[in-house]
């Protein structure tokens, strides 16, 4: 809520932490250190940075690159996808099955089957882990572009979870990692997490009339002695622009971002993926039901909304839904054929949604899509019929950004289990996605990015082949 406080009856006096909060947004968090290395960075931001967002969808549990993106069909019966294979628009190139939509958009993507996360520890260290500061990539961005873009107030970095677009949902799974970490760059520079409808997501909407915001602009205009006490302080400035932000935030109507009922329903009813499993088809044998549940209901959803904030300028959208995609044949797991009607067949509806709709909207350009998780499966099914921890290769598939597209990067081994060519590390990736969003040149010899930061942005190199 933002709260402001009339003390033209009383003489107490205006206390800076009362005279500004945005619940949940994090406005109110930042610190006079924050506010000048921001506003240092203020002058350099409009060459630093691109006019390019990334959605980076986490598929937590490690994918299997055989059912994915390279199924092997020519290998032994142990090793080749269980789903067998789909021609895909590009020549002489199949994907698993279950990748029926997306194999008929091939030519609009690119995959990479040479990408190695180093090892098979459920974890989720290709979005946050030691190779990102053990921050979430959208906190390196937030801490280089500011945590709201100035021109409309939107968050800069989002992570969205399953209860953003369902109030019934599961909670955020963070039992392998916290995907709203910003290590050491502090509270500020956290995603933002919008609930559904609540909370925070309640927090940025316009809940009174006109003309009584008017009245408290009116207010904080006449605060003639508060400004004095400020005047000598270098805050001023600052405190200025984030009380502007905080007006936008409410006027500018950024919480319609958030709304997905502003959308076309026909837009709508092709991106949602709950029609495709009702829980009643999901078996009751398998302990992580309510995953697949819930990534099965949310996933196009979510993947709409993270297009939504795109448009309106955010920079970095985190979507994952669950642990989904371990397909051990376990107590808890499905084996890999069952596993890929639960969780490839939304992953595949929900994706060839958002690249037909950002391609309709002309946004190729300028939103870069990256679908990865934390390893990929093992080579040889287990005697269940599923796939086990491997972390010797991984399915990556990244879109749009400006980037080359319609191309297979890399190749694996005949038995899909390593790389037959030179490995894309995690750096690499890291380097390919901010290469997409800051001139990597500029942020070298710019003031006031930690050291730490722009080892990050420079340890790697961004993919050949892609740009």
């Amino acid at each position: 809520m933002l709260t402001f406080s009339d003390h033209s009856q009383g003489s107490s006096r205006l206390q800076r932490r009362d005279f500004l909060r945005v619940g949940g947004l994090g406005l109110g968090g930042l610190g006079l250190s924050d506010l000048m290395a921001l506003k240092a960075l203020g002058a350099s931001k409009k060459s630093l940075l691109k006019d390019k967002s990334v959605i980076f969808l986490f598929m937590h549990g490690g994918p299997s690159q055989f059912e994915t993106f390279d199924p092997k069909m020519e290998a032994p019966s142990e090793i080749r996808s269980v789903t067998g294979e789909i021609k895909t628009k590009l020549p002489g190139v199949t994907f698993g099955s279950t990748m029926e939509r997306l194999a008929a958009l091939a030519d609009k993507f690119s995959i990479v089957r040479s990408f190695v996360t180093g090892d098979a520890i459920h974890d989720i260290k290709t979005i946050v882990g030691k190779d990102t500061m053990k921050a979430n990539l959208g906190s390196l961005y937030s801490r280089i572009a500011g945590p709201l873009r100035k021109s409309s107030a939107m968050p800069t970095n989002v992570a969205l979870f399953p209860q953003a677009v369902s109030s019934g949902a599961m909670p955020a799974f963070k039992k392998f990692g916290d995907f709203t970490s910003s290590g050491e760059f502090g509270s500020t520079y956290q995603p933002f997490v919008p609930g559904a409808g609540g909370g925070a997501q309640a927090d940025m909407t316009l809940s009174m009339p006109q003309a009584r915001l008017d009245d408290r602009r009116a207010l904080l205009a006449s605060l003639d002695q508060w400004q004095r006490e400020l005047d000598a302080s270098q805050s001023l400035g600052g405190m200025g622009e984030l009380q502007s932000l905080a007006f936008d935030v409410l006027r500018r109507g950024v919480s319609d971002a958030f709304d997905l009922s502003k959308e076309d329903p026909r837009l709508i009813a092709r991106y949602d993926t709950a029609p495709l499993l009702p829980r009643s088809r999901i078996s009751k044998q398998w302990n992580n039901i309510d995953h697949y549940a819930d990534n099965a209901a949310t996933l196009g959803k979510l993947l709409l909304m993270a297009r939504r904030l795109c448009e309106r300028g955010c920079g970095f959208v985190t979507v994952t839904t669950g642990f989904v995609w371990d397909m051990h044949a376990d107590n808890n797991n499905a084996p890999c054929r069952t596993g890929m009607e639960y969780v490839g067949r939304p992953f595949d509806h929900a994706v060839s949604a958002l690249i037909e709709d950002i391609e309709a909207r002309g946004l190729q350009e300028k939103i870069m899509l990256v679908c990865c998780g934390e390893m990929g499966r093992s080579p040889k099914l287990n005697v269940k019929g599923g796939r086990d921890h491997w972390g010797g290769l991984a399915p990556l598939m990244i879109y749009g950004g400006g980037l080359k597209m319609g191309q297979v990067i890399g190749q694996s081994a005949r038995n899909g289990g390593e790389p037959a060519s030179e490995p894309i590390t995690i750096p690499d990736l890291v380097a390919t996605i901010m290469h997409t969003l800051v001139d990597l040149g500029e942020a070298r010899v710019t003031d006031g990015l930690p050291p730490g930061l722009l080892n990050v942005l420079t340890r790697g190199e961004p993919i050949r082949g892609l740009v």
